[in-house]
């Protein structure tokens, strides 16, 4: 990339590359304005190769069971958030150490989903903590499917790979807001880029019903790498 306006030609060390490609530069808003209609196909060709560098690289480490320190499996039947310390415990660890109590912080278990939704409601209010909107979101005001939805985007805020899956299958739903295909499919991609192997396999489904079966054995190839186990029942949920 050459230090020279794509636009008027001028010379210059401190141009400002183009954002989504990063092909060319500009003087300013004002060249890259009367550049776009020649830049434009270019332009988004290139953003595309960028965006799927990210999306089909290897997703990152997942996180560590903090007794263990064995990663966490993919399949959230086989690890539990922690409503009262916020930490993620691997089965082996809550069954093998207490039953009654948190294997990490030593909390007695919620005995009601009431006490359950307080705990949850507290490290919102506390730790603006994203896991507890999207579980509050998901499993524990079912009624309320706009207020869950508003959680989940507070989350997806926050960085939560989990809240941009759950939100993308808002979008395709129509749970607590209008279907978007289009945006279900942003947050399945985010989500994916984030390591959540769910929306991974989603865009890989998605990517068979359209036909592109190159990219869908991108997609699946990172899920064999993972060693995901994911249920038919959650495929068939996002797949109406």
């Amino acid at each position: 990339m050459s230090n020279q306006c794509a636009s008027c030609g001028k010379a210059d060390a401190n141009l400002k590359a183009c954002k989504a490609c990063k092909l060319v530069k500009y003087c300013g808003v004002d060249c890259q304005v009367a550049h776009r209609p020649a830049h434009k196909k270019a332009c988004k060709k290139r953003a595309a190769e960028l965006f799927d560098e990210k999306l089909f690289a290897q997703p990152p480490a997942r996180e560590e069971c903090p007794i263990c320190m064995i990663t966490l499996p993919c399949d959230d039947n086989e690890f539990m958030y922690m409503a009262c310390c916020g930490k993620f415990i691997c089965n082996g660890c809550r069954y093998c150490l207490t039953r009654e109590h948190c294997p990490f912080c030593n909390t007695a278990h919620p005995r009601s989903d009431e006490v359950t939704i307080q705990m949850l409601t507290n490290r919102i209010e506390k730790y603006n903590d994203p896991a507890a909107m999207v579980l509050l979101a998901v499993y524990h005001i079912p009624v309320n499917r706009k207020k869950a939805f508003k959680l989940l985007q507070r989350a997806c805020e926050l960085g939560s790979a989990a809240g941009h899956y759950h939100l993308g299958c808002s979008y395709r739903l129509g749970d607590g807001t209008e279907i978007d295909k289009k945006r279900a499919i942003h947050h399945f991609q985010i989500a994916a880029i984030m390591g959540n192997m769910a929306a991974r396999y989603i865009l890989g489904s998605s990517e068979v019903e359209n036909g592109n079966y190159n990219r869908a054995m991108r997609h699946f190839r990172l899920l064999r790498g993972a060693e995901i186990k994911i249920r038919w029942t959650m495929s068939s949920k996002v797949s109406k």
